[in-house]
């Protein structure tokens, strides 16, 4: 998490600040529920709330931390040093670290889901937008990177379109799987604090009570968070993958734009690098590093260790701060992406006409040819096209095989661009709801 890849209303969920902020919830509305419950005096829980404008000094905790070699303890006792040893003392009463750990990672991880989905919601409009504006601007569809059959920049933008909503929905569902909380105590048996108080903190803060902790709220919940963003981040890459085949030289169907006064090489003046998409490549690994880990963090020992805390104090904020970079810079990349009809006819015309091989290999079935020869009578016409740079349709109207079945107006039929744009309509129709 450096600088140069984070925004600051993500890096302001992870700060020691808001970190500190969340504790101090947790702590000052359980000490609400134990005062209704009649554990601790009201007065002593009111006298907590006092701490609610203060300035928490992390420097101070950090000092605290240094001596106690405990986070949780280094908090408190600098909570007690506002609020008075007095009325701090019934602070944290029943509770574990973890349950102030676990809960406020959880809230933390909440929040971080709403920033993404905000952000999500904005990519899904720019792809929705590009997705119209080119509903019917013909380009070839590619296999194995070598030309196919033609489709439209429509529906690329369109397929991108329905696997992030997808992911949108994938996203939302792991944020309600991680929001919640546990105030279970030690071992999480609630032998030294009422569930009562468990639920009270979780509803104020947006949460749901854990149904069964152990000392920590189960880590499948996690791993499955994680798991949520690592395919995310595959999806942004594969959005920058395609972008960045279509601004290559030789295929120049679209590019990112570039800015006034943007250089793209130190040493070759005329350089326009792909280097936003290239950068998206690479922040989709690191995001994508984080979902191993969390997977191993699954499995503790017994009620509780500590192995995945060290791992969830990295990839908590390293993660969720690059997806909302990636997220923002793949949606400026897709607004501002310029593209080149033009070029994408002439690289349909490249190949001959070609891309029209399988109607011609259907239509020849269609006249009582078998399969096996009519892909043969097409298979070797189009290797004149590959191999001395002849034109397919007219080679195809001189193989007496061909014409035999097919009369030349029936072969120049089976050349119509409009007949592969037919269905994009209902295909749009299905992503979008409306054509």
């Amino acid at each position: 998490m450096i600088p140069r890849y984070s925004r600051p209303d993500m890096v302001a969920i992870w700060s020691p600040e808001s970190k500190f902020r969340i504790w101090f919830e947790i702590e000052a509305h359980a000490c609400d529920a134990m005062a209704d419950l009649g554990v601790i005096p009201k007065e002593n829980a009111q006298a907590v709330w006092t701490a609610k404008d203060a300035q928490f000094d992390v420097a101070r905790i950090d000092e605290i931390e240094a001596v106690t070699k405990h986070d949780v303890i280094a908090f408190l006792t600098h909570l007690s040093e506002i609020v008075g040893a007095d009325n701090a003392r019934f602070v944290h009463q029943g509770m574990t670290s973890s349950d102030v750990l676990d809960t406020c990672f959880n809230i933390q991880l909440t929040r971080a889901a709403d920033i993404l989905l905000a952000d999500m919601d904005a990519l899904l409009e720019a792809l929705k937008r590009r997705a119209f504006e080119h509903k019917m601007t013909v380009r070839i569809g590619r296999s194995h990177g070598i030309h196919a059959e033609p489709t439209t920049m429509g529906l690329t933008f369109a397929r991108f379109y329905a696997e992030m909503a997808r992911n949108r929905t994938r996203l939302q569902a792991a944020r309600a799987e991680i929001a919640t909380g546990a105030l279970s105590g030690a071992v999480g048996t609630f032998a030294n604090i009422d569930p009562a108080i468990e639920e009270h903190v979780c509803a104020q803060l947006g949460l749901s009570p854990e149904p069964i902790s152990t000392q920590v709220i189960p880590r499948d919940r996690h791993a499955a968070f994680f798991a949520t963003l690592g395919v995310i981040a595959s999806s942004i890459e594969n959005v920058a993958i395609e972008v960045r085949h279509m601004q290559r030289t030789e295929v120049l169907e679209a590019e990112e734009f570039f800015s006034k006064g943007q250089k793209g090489s130190s040493a070759m003046p005329h350089k326009r690098n792909p280097v936003l998409t290239e950068n998206l490549t690479g922040l989709a690994r690191l995001v994508r590093m984080a979902v191993v880990p969390a997977m191993e963090n699954v499995a503790l020992w017994h009620e509780r260790d500590i192995s995945h805390s060290s791992v969830e104090r990295n990839i908590g904020p390293d993660t969720t701060v690059t997806l909302d970079f990636a997220l923002s810079r793949l949606t400026q990349v897709v607004d501002k992406l310029v593209v080149y009809p033009d070029q994408m006819q002439a690289n349909l015309d490249k190949l001959g006409g070609l891309v029209h091989s399988q109607r011609v290999l259907l239509a020849l079935t269609q006249k009582g040819v078998s399969r096996e020869d009519a892909y043969a009578l097409v298979q070797r016409n189009a290797m004149k096209v590959w191999e001395q740079g002849a034109d397919f349709m007219t080679e195809l109207k001189a193989d007496a095989d061909v014409t035999a079945v097919m009369s030349v107006s029936e072969i120049e039929e089976k050349f119509d661009l409009g007949y592969h744009t037919k269905n994009v309509d209902t295909i749009f129709a299905r992503v979008f709801g409306t054509a």
